[in-house]
């Protein structure tokens, strides 16, 4: 996997609403996984060790300063300001026909087992099969997490095995803590990178889902943070299957 781009000090001011895009961003896996708790880590920088299933969909929202890697390209290096909501879904079957219908309206995907739980990662090829189902295209843009990696002493899933099945579908992976915060950030960074490179080859034609221009207007390689986070239910007064999906 190609470096990824280094966070820098935060360099551009945003009030509410002055932002270039609105970037949606969706974490699943199995129930008790840890998204709830690698979101609240990557937005708020706090664990919260205490286990409370999320009910239907909620969100977190954090702005952040992306800033294209190379010179090359449409986005040639300038400082993109990023608003992203960080959409956390149930993992539980009740709930699958409710998260499943959001996921064609997110750009990407932070997909997340248990290091610590064989059946959670076997679920993997299940929750592949459900994003290449309802998905804003067949390979949407992927990066795996084997989460809890500070309970090294629990663990049942090698790295080996995670890195196989990772490369099996072309997608990055990493070992990543709430506890610590190990590769919390760095897994966000790469899913942007990811998300921004097709955004870039898909300037000039169809938007891609999940992301919106805001007051600012441009695309943007790696990503500063930025201020404001938020938390919201939206299980009400949101209707999802409004898009239809765009061709990759």
């Amino acid at each position: 996997m190609a470096d990824l781009p280094q966070m820098q000090g935060h360099e551009l001011a945003m009030s509410d609403g002055d932002y270039d895009y609105l970037i949606k961003l969706l974490a699943l896996g199995d129930s008790g996984v840890g998204k709830t708790s690698f979101l609240h880590q990557y937005t708020d920088g706090i664990f919260r060790a205490k286990f409370i299933a999320t009910v239907g969909i909620d969100f977190k929202e954090k702005r952040v300063v992306y800033q294209a890697s190379g010179e090359e390209g449409l986005l040639g290096g300038r400082k993109q300001k990023i608003h992203l909501q960080l959409w956390d879904t149930a993992g539980q079957e009740r709930f699958r026909s409710l998260t499943t219908a959001f996921f064609r309206d997110a750009m990407g995907f932070l997909l997340m087992f248990d290091l610590t739980s064989e059946q959670s990662f076997l679920n993997v090829r299940n929750w592949m099969e459900q994003l290449q189902m309802h998905a804003y295209c067949e390979s949407p843009d992927v990066v795996l997490c084997g989460h809890k990696s500070d309970l090294e002493d629990l663990r049942v899933v090698s790295a080996k095995q995670a890195r196989e099945l990772a490369d099996s579908y072309g997608m990055p992976y990493f070992e990543s803590s709430a506890a610590s915060g190990a590769n919390v950030a760095a897994a966000v960074t790469a899913l942007l990178d990811l998300i921004m490179k097709r955004m870039e080859s898909t300037l000039g034609r169809s938007s891609l889902p999940g992301a919106h221009r805001g007051s600012g207007g441009g695309p943007g390689g790696g990503f500063v943070d930025g201020a404001g986070d938020a938390k919201r239910n939206l299980g009400k007064g949101t209707d999802p299957t409004e898009k239809t999906p765009s061709k990759c």
